[in-house]
């Protein structure tokens, strides 16, 4: 999709997890651009893989992170996050095989890749003669022409009894998610309605990789301190299935999260722009 360069607004006057940078509201001067309608998909993916013969990160380690309720048979005990204990190292979980294997039929081919690192997206990326979007150019191209509003539709907040404009979690995180939007796990990449500049899911789903390093413009001493135990990390935007306002209130167009680079999930996107 073509979207518009000119005076582009980035962050918030609205910040609501300051110690994620998420504010003040910035104009910024944008050149136009183009951006791919929805995330990559595991059909795209897998065309890409097929052609270059690509290795992501998650097969070379061997292992990748998987989300609890999604174990594949006899891996009850794997390993789990101190600090995030619904996530669990699992061998051979990877793009094809999202959560270990068995999982290959969670690889729908209309529904976003996953379990994809910073480098593989930028990989994909290059392989296509586009490149990871700025920060700033996500945030603009989310908005969808309509300023400094927390989501792609306006400032209805989605909820475990609705509005259902995306796809996140609903219920009881992270033990009971009652897919009342239609998605307990990823959706088609084209699901719900697109944003007013055709874009598709650019909150929910899945998160999607930016070109852009972790920084925090604050002065607060707590985000100081986080961002210094985050160097190196790369920001994504747009948050995914596995949020909720009662944990993760990140799928929101102003929100952020930072990963290691070559981290990999299976609620871990991508989407490409490209130069007009």
């Amino acid at each position: 999709m073509d979207i518009p360069g000119g005076r582009a607004l980035t962050g918030t006057a609205r910040p609501i997890l300051k110690d994620d940078g998420e504010g003040p509201l910035r104009r910024t001067r944008l050149r136009p651009f183009r951006m791919g309608a929805t995330c990559v998909t595991n059909a795209a993916f897998a065309d890409f893989v097929r052609a270059t013969g690509y290795v992501t990160e998650a097969e070379r380690f061997g292992w990748s992170f998987v989300f609890h309720l999604d174990l594949p048979s006899g891996f009850g005990s794997a390993e789990a996050v101190p600090e995030a204990p619904w996530w669990r190292a699992i061998d051979g979980a990877a793009w094809h095989s999202p959560n270990g294997p068995g999982s290959e039929d969670a690889c729908l081919p209309d529904h976003p890749v996953t379990q994809i690192s910073w480098h593989d997206a930028a990989a994909y990326a290059a392989w296509v003669g586009g490149r990871l979007p700025t920060e700033a150019e996500w945030e603009h191209a989310a908005r969808g022409g309509l300023g400094d509003v927390p989501f792609p539709w306006g400032d209805a907040a989605p909820g475990d009894a609705g509005p259902y404009p995306c796809n996140i979690w609903q219920g009881r995180f992270p033990d009971m998610n009652t897919g009342a939007d239609g998605h307990a796990r990823t959706a088609p990449a084209e699901a719900f309605d697109a944003n007013g500049f055709g874009l598709f899911q650019m909150c929910g789903n899945v998160w999607e990789w930016t070109s852009d390093a972790w920084r925090v413009r604050s002065l607060r001493k707590s985000a100081r301190s986080r961002a210094g135990a985050m160097r190196g990390y790369r920001v994504s935007k747009g948050g995914s299935f596995l949020c909720h306002a009662s944990y993760c209130f990140r799928y929101r167009i102003a929100a952020r999260s930072g990963t290691s680079p070559d981290s990999a999930t299976p609620h871990q996107g991508m989407r490409i722009v490209w130069d007009a």
